[in-house]
Protein backbone atom coordinates (compact mmCIF):
# COMPACT_ATOMS: atom_id res chain seq x y z
CA UNK A 1 0.00 0.00 0.00
CA UNK A 2 1.28 3.43 -0.98
CA UNK A 3 2.36 5.58 1.98
CA UNK A 4 0.13 8.51 0.99
CA UNK A 5 -2.90 6.24 0.53
CA UNK A 6 -2.22 4.64 3.93
CA UNK A 7 -2.12 8.12 5.48
CA UNK A 8 -5.63 8.83 4.15
CA UNK A 9 -6.90 5.47 5.46
CA UNK A 10 -5.43 6.15 8.92
CA UNK A 11 -6.99 9.60 8.91
CA UNK A 12 -10.34 8.08 7.94
CA UNK A 13 -10.16 5.64 10.85
CA UNK A 14 -9.47 8.51 13.27
CA UNK A 15 -12.48 10.41 11.94
CA UNK A 16 -14.69 7.31 12.26
CA UNK A 17 -13.50 6.77 15.85
CA UNK A 18 -14.23 10.42 16.54
CA UNK A 19 -17.79 10.04 15.20
CA UNK A 20 -18.38 7.08 17.53
CA UNK A 21 -16.91 8.97 20.52
CA UNK A 22 -19.07 12.01 19.74
CA UNK A 23 -22.13 9.75 19.61
CA UNK A 24 -21.27 8.16 22.97
CA UNK A 25 -20.80 11.59 24.55
CA UNK A 26 -24.17 12.69 23.21
CA UNK A 27 -25.85 9.58 24.61
CA UNK A 28 -24.39 10.11 28.09
CA UNK A 29 -26.53 13.25 28.33
CA UNK A 30 -29.74 11.33 27.62
CA UNK A 31 -31.08 10.29 30.98
CA UNK A 32 -32.41 6.80 31.38
CA UNK A 33 -34.38 7.49 34.54
CA UNK A 34 -31.23 7.31 36.64
CA UNK A 35 -29.57 10.34 38.19
CA UNK A 36 -26.17 11.09 36.68
CA UNK A 37 -23.83 14.07 37.10
CA UNK A 38 -23.31 13.86 33.30
CA UNK A 39 -26.81 15.35 32.93
CA UNK A 40 -25.40 18.65 34.23
CA UNK A 41 -22.09 18.51 32.32
CA UNK A 42 -23.02 21.23 29.80
CA UNK A 43 -24.28 23.74 32.37
CA UNK A 44 -22.18 26.89 32.64
CA UNK A 45 -22.47 29.33 35.55
CA UNK A 46 -21.31 32.96 35.63
CA UNK A 47 -18.38 32.85 38.07
CA UNK A 48 -17.03 36.39 38.58
CA UNK A 49 -17.74 37.28 34.96
CA UNK A 50 -16.44 34.03 33.47
CA UNK A 51 -18.76 31.25 32.21
CA UNK A 52 -17.52 28.24 34.18
CA UNK A 53 -18.62 24.60 34.03
CA UNK A 54 -20.67 23.46 37.02
CA UNK A 55 -17.86 21.11 38.11
CA UNK A 56 -15.62 24.19 38.36
CA UNK A 57 -17.76 25.86 41.04
CA UNK A 58 -19.30 22.94 42.93
CA UNK A 59 -19.11 19.28 43.84
CA UNK A 60 -21.64 17.36 41.76
CA UNK A 61 -22.59 13.84 42.80
CA UNK A 62 -25.43 11.42 43.38
CA UNK A 63 -26.80 10.25 46.72
CA UNK A 64 -28.98 7.52 45.22
CA UNK A 65 -30.31 6.36 41.84
CA UNK A 66 -32.75 9.29 41.61
CA UNK A 67 -31.00 12.22 43.34
CA UNK A 68 -28.21 14.52 42.16
CA UNK A 69 -26.61 16.79 44.74
CA UNK A 70 -24.81 20.02 43.82
CA UNK A 71 -22.75 21.51 46.64
CA UNK A 72 -21.21 24.86 45.64
CA UNK A 73 -17.89 25.90 47.14
CA UNK A 74 -19.37 29.38 47.76
CA UNK A 75 -22.93 29.76 49.05
CA UNK A 76 -23.34 32.89 46.93
CA UNK A 77 -23.32 30.63 43.86
CA UNK A 78 -26.50 28.74 44.91
CA UNK A 79 -29.04 31.05 43.19
CA UNK A 80 -26.92 31.27 40.01
CA UNK A 81 -26.55 27.49 39.82
CA UNK A 82 -30.26 26.98 40.47
CA UNK A 83 -31.14 29.49 37.73
CA UNK A 84 -28.84 27.81 35.18
CA UNK A 85 -30.20 24.33 35.96
CA UNK A 86 -33.73 25.61 35.36
CA UNK A 87 -32.62 27.38 32.17
CA UNK A 88 -31.03 24.16 30.86
CA UNK A 89 -34.57 22.75 30.49
CA UNK A 90 -33.67 19.22 31.62
CA UNK A 91 -37.16 18.41 32.83
CA UNK A 92 -36.06 18.52 36.47
CA UNK A 93 -36.60 21.07 39.25
CA UNK A 94 -33.71 21.98 41.54
CA UNK A 95 -34.46 22.20 45.28
CA UNK A 96 -32.32 24.83 47.04
CA UNK A 97 -32.14 24.37 50.82
CA UNK A 98 -29.63 27.19 51.40
CA UNK A 99 -26.68 24.77 51.66
CA UNK A 100 -26.94 22.46 48.65
CA UNK A 101 -29.13 21.94 45.61
CA UNK A 102 -30.92 18.63 45.27
CA UNK A 103 -32.31 17.46 41.96
CA UNK A 104 -34.75 14.59 42.09
CA UNK A 105 -34.89 12.82 38.73
CA UNK A 106 -38.45 11.60 38.10
CA UNK A 107 -39.12 8.10 36.79
CA UNK A 108 -39.67 8.04 33.05
CA UNK A 109 -43.14 7.51 31.64
CA UNK A 110 -43.63 4.90 28.92
CA UNK A 111 -44.26 7.68 26.38
CA UNK A 112 -41.04 9.49 27.40
CA UNK A 113 -39.08 6.24 27.14
CA UNK A 114 -40.31 5.79 23.58
CA UNK A 115 -39.31 9.38 22.72
CA UNK A 116 -35.83 8.79 24.15
CA UNK A 117 -35.41 5.54 22.18
CA UNK A 118 -36.43 7.45 19.04
CA UNK A 119 -33.84 10.13 19.88
CA UNK A 120 -31.15 7.46 20.38
CA UNK A 121 -32.00 5.96 16.98
CA UNK A 122 -31.86 9.38 15.27
CA UNK A 123 -28.50 10.21 16.82
CA UNK A 124 -27.23 6.74 15.93
CA UNK A 125 -28.28 7.27 12.34
CA UNK A 126 -26.45 10.63 12.30
CA UNK A 127 -23.29 8.93 13.58
CA UNK A 128 -23.57 6.28 10.85
CA UNK A 129 -24.04 8.98 8.21
CA UNK A 130 -20.90 10.72 9.49
CA UNK A 131 -18.96 7.45 9.23
CA UNK A 132 -20.24 6.80 5.71
CA UNK A 133 -19.34 10.35 4.67
CA UNK A 134 -15.77 9.70 5.80
CA UNK A 135 -15.75 6.55 3.65
CA UNK A 136 -17.09 8.48 0.67
CA UNK A 137 -14.44 11.21 1.06
CA UNK A 138 -11.59 8.70 1.26
CA UNK A 139 -12.87 6.76 -1.72
CA UNK A 140 -12.96 9.98 -3.77
CA UNK A 141 -9.41 10.75 -2.65
CA UNK A 142 -8.27 7.23 -3.61
CA UNK A 143 -9.82 7.59 -7.07
CA UNK A 144 -8.10 10.94 -7.47
CA UNK A 145 -4.75 9.43 -6.40
CA UNK A 146 -5.20 6.69 -9.00
CA UNK A 147 -6.13 9.28 -11.63
CA UNK A 148 -2.98 11.27 -10.74
CA UNK A 149 -0.95 8.03 -11.05
CA UNK A 150 0.12 8.25 -7.40
CA UNK A 151 -1.33 4.79 -6.74
CA UNK A 152 -2.21 1.85 -8.98
CA UNK A 153 -5.70 0.56 -9.70
CA UNK A 154 -5.02 -2.44 -7.42
CA UNK A 155 -3.92 -0.16 -4.58
CA UNK A 156 -7.08 1.90 -5.05
CA UNK A 157 -9.25 -1.24 -4.82
CA UNK A 158 -7.31 -2.51 -1.81
CA UNK A 159 -7.62 0.88 -0.10
CA UNK A 160 -11.36 1.02 -0.73
CA UNK A 161 -11.78 -2.52 0.67
CA UNK A 162 -9.88 -1.53 3.82
CA UNK A 163 -12.01 1.60 4.22
CA UNK A 164 -15.20 -0.46 3.73
CA UNK A 165 -14.09 -2.86 6.48
CA UNK A 166 -13.43 0.11 8.78
CA UNK A 167 -16.85 1.54 7.93
CA UNK A 168 -18.55 -1.78 8.72
CA UNK A 169 -16.62 -2.03 12.01
CA UNK A 170 -17.58 1.46 13.23
CA UNK A 171 -21.21 1.22 12.05
CA UNK A 172 -21.45 -2.05 14.04
CA UNK A 173 -20.03 -0.24 17.09
CA UNK A 174 -22.70 2.45 16.77
CA UNK A 175 -25.40 -0.26 16.53
CA UNK A 176 -24.05 -2.00 19.64
CA UNK A 177 -23.93 1.26 21.62
CA UNK A 178 -27.47 2.14 20.46
CA UNK A 179 -28.85 -1.26 21.51
CA UNK A 180 -27.26 -0.96 24.95
CA UNK A 181 -28.65 2.56 25.50
CA UNK A 182 -32.12 1.54 24.26
CA UNK A 183 -32.12 -1.42 26.66
CA UNK A 184 -31.07 0.90 29.50
CA UNK A 185 -33.88 3.35 28.67
CA UNK A 186 -36.57 0.67 28.34
CA UNK A 187 -35.54 -1.11 31.56
CA UNK A 188 -38.10 -0.15 34.19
Amino acid sequence: MNEEAQMYIDEAEEKMQSAVSHYETGLSKIRAGKASPAMLADIKVDYYGTPTGLAGVANVGTTDARTIVVQPWEKAMLPKIEKEILAANLGVTPINDGQIIRIVVPALTEERRKQLVKQVKQEGESAKVAIRNVRQDVNKTMKQLEKDSTITEDENKEGQEIVQKLTDKYVAQVDKISEAKEAEILKV
